[in-house]
C-alpha cells in the first residue's frame, strides 16, 4: 500500500502548497496594488482576484479531509488514554480494537451519508450527461459563488476523505490484531534532521 501512503503524502502537500500560493498571490496583489502606478495599477485592477478566499477555504476542508486519514496512520491524533492504560493487556487489546472498530464504522457511515448527499447534490447529474442518459427531471445542481464550481466537486472531499480514514482505521486494527503495535508519532523527532545532531 505504498503507493496509495504517497499519493495521500502528495495529495496534502499539494493542497496545501497551493493554499500558501494563491494566498501569497492574493496579499502581493492586494498590497501592491495601493501604489500609485498608472498602468500597473490599472492592470492589477483589471484582475479579480475574488476568488482566492473560497478557493483556499476548499483546499483546507480537502487537506483536512486527507490529513485526517494520514493521521490515523501515523499515530498523530491526540488521544486520551489514560484509564486504557491502567487496564490489562487483554483488557486493554479489546478496548483498542473497539476504538478502531467504531471509528472505522462512524468514518464508514459519514463517507456513505456524504456519498449520497454528493451524488443527490449535482454528481447524477454529470454522471448522466456523461453517459449520455435521459437527463429529464434532473437537476444540475448549485455552484459555488466566486468560483462558479459545480459544489458536488467540494463535497466530494466527504465522501473520499471519509472513505480512506476507514480504510487507515481498519489498517491500523489489523496490524494492531496481528503485531499488537499501534502506530506512534514521536513529537521530538524532525525529519531530515540526522538523530546526533539533535543531540
Amino acid at each position: 500500500m505504498k503507493w496509495l501512503d504517497h499519493l495521500e503524502e502528495w495529495l496534502i502537500a499539494t493542497f496545501m502548497a497551493a493554499a500558501t500560493l494563491i494566498i501569497f498571490a492574493s496579499v502581493v496583489h492586494r498590497y501592491v496594488i495601493g501604489f500609485n502606478i498608472p498602468v500597473l495599477q490599472d492592470w492589477l485592477l483589471s484582475i479579480n482576484m475574488a476568488w482566492t478566499q473560497e478557493a483556499c477555504i476548499y483546499l483546507f476542508v480537502w487537506m483536512a479531509k486527507f490529513g485526517a486519514a494520514y493521521g490515523v496512520r501515523t499515530g498523530i491524533h491526540v488521544g486520551v488514554d489514560v484509564l486504557i492504560k491502567q487496564l490489562s493487556d487483554q483488557k486493554r487489546k479489546y478496548f483498542v480494537m473497539f476504538s478502531l472498530l467504531a471509528g472505522a464504522l462512524f468514518t464508514g457511515v459519514v463517507a456513505t451519508l456524504g456519498a449520497t448527499f454528493v451524488w443527490d447534490n449535482g454528481l447524477h447529474h454529470a454522471a448522466y450527461q456523461a453517459l449520455g442518459l435521459n437527463m429529464d427531471g434532473l437537476i444540475e445542481g448549485p455552484t459555488t459563488p466566486d468560483l462558479e464550481w459545480p459544489t458536488w466537486i467540494i463535497y466530494l472531499a466527504i465522501p473520499l476523505g471519509s472513505s480512506l480514514m476507514s480504510f487507515r482505521f481498519l489498517q491500523v486494527a489489523w496490524t494492531f490484531q496481528h503485531t499488537g503495535e499501534l502506530p506512534h508519532h514521536d513529537h521530538g523527532h524532525v525529519d531530515g534532521l540526522d538523530e546526533g545532531a539533535r543531540a
